[in-house]
């Protein structure tokens, strides 16, 4: 059995403070699992939508910001072994308010945190959302964002 999909995108939207830089976190509620996620902006494709502009209305729609650049990180397959669903992720700078247009059916509030928090966050286990997961990495991997590094004291211990 194998879900069919259409492609996301998610966006790591990046706030420039001056003394430092904040990400722009959503806190989304998830029906599939029934609580409240800490996640990057991220939304499905409309059919032959360019993924450069269901990024820019997935930002605007959920966040309230626009950008004056988008830049791809990567691409990946989400759940390769019950979907096709490939999702595009993005780094949004030069970023401007505008105000939230929220669908009718969307749950959720605007958190920007310093990179320090949102590393924490990570490493105490609180972001669990994989999209937000992986471009957050690829971000860091690239020098986009400073990576914070890992906190072994605080990361889940792993068999091995």
């Amino acid at each position: 059995e194998i879900v069919r999909h259409p492609g996301a995108v998610v966006i790591l939207p990046v706030l420039d403070r001056g003394n430092g830089i904040e990400i722009v976190l959503i806190r989304n509620f998830r029906i599939a699992i029934n609580d409240w996620c800490i996640e990057l902006p991220a939304g499905t494709r409309d059919r032959d939508e360019p993924v450069e502009a269901c990024a820019a209305r997935e930002l605007e729609e959920e966040t309230g910001y626009t950008a004056a650049t988008l830049r791809p990180l990567c691409r990946f397959h989400t759940t390769p072994g019950l979907t096709d669903e490939l999702m595009h992720a993005f780094i949004a700078t030069g970023l401007t308010h505008v105000g939230q247009r929220l669908e009718a059916d969307e749950r959720l509030t605007v958190h920007p945190a310093s990179i320090e928090e949102v590393w924490k966050l990570v490493d105490r286990g609180e972001i669990t959302d994989g999209k937000t997961l992986v471009a957050l990495m690829a971000a860091a991997r690239n020098g986009l964002i400073p990576s914070g590094g890992i906190n072994h004291q605080q990361a889940p211990h792993r068999p091995g």
